[in-house]
């Protein structure tokens, strides 16, 4: 999705306040999307503790590393999960090796597939929540729900054509999810 969104025309004006180290963008933007990078970081290590850590990480290389976001590539919002994703593969990576070495864990092959499976996960989390209002209502309603695509149709008050649209336009943004699933190297946001 990198370049396809316009990132909003705050983004460079924030990425500039927070390279001139006013403690206040930091803030604001903490406020913006703590919840969010701690709901992401926590989908992908199931644990609170861990999310919480991850949190405090995510907004540590934001304050250090502004440069590191290019408005060219898309949202702040964007760059915040990506940062995040990496950073909670990464502790996810780092604590099953950790088990892996002390005799806890399966093999190395398992250590990948949990590390692809948290990946994926991530990445589909941020997309579901990227993505258009309608799209979501829609996939929230046949997947969440359960609903068919006509009572779909129905509780959006759509026709069936259109609720059919959305529930393919959602499911192909997701597809991507998967292509995109592949684990980033470990410290790649550190």
């Amino acid at each position: 999705m990198a370049g396809q969104d316009a990132p909003p025309r705050g983004d460079r004006k924030m990425q500039q306040r927070l390279a001139r180290g006013e403690a206040a963008a930091l803030g604001e933007l903490y406020d913006r999307y703590a919840s969010l990078v701690h709901s992401l970081a926590h989908r992908v290590l199931g644990e609170e503790k861990a999310a919480d850590t991850v949190t405090r990480e995510v907004f540590a290389h934001v304050w250090e590393h502004p440069e590191t976001y290019d408005p060219r590539q898309g949202p702040l919002r964007t760059w915040i999960t990506t940062v995040t994703r990496r950073l909670a593969v990464g502790r996810l990576r780092d604590s099953e090796a950790a088990a892996l070495g002390h005799g806890l864990g399966g093999d190395a092959g398992e250590l990948e597939r949990k590390v692809r499976h948290a990946s994926v996960a991530a990445r589909a989390y941020d997309i579901v929540h990227a993505m258009p209002a309608p799209l979501r209502a829609a996939l929230e309603l046949a997947y969440v729900q359960r609903r068919d695509y006509r009572q779909t149709a129905t509780d959006l008050n759509v026709t069936e054509d259109e609720a059919r649209r959305r529930l393919r336009l959602g499911l192909q943004l997701l597809s991507t999810a998967h292509d995109a699933g592949v684990p980033p190297e470990p410290g790649g946001a550190r």
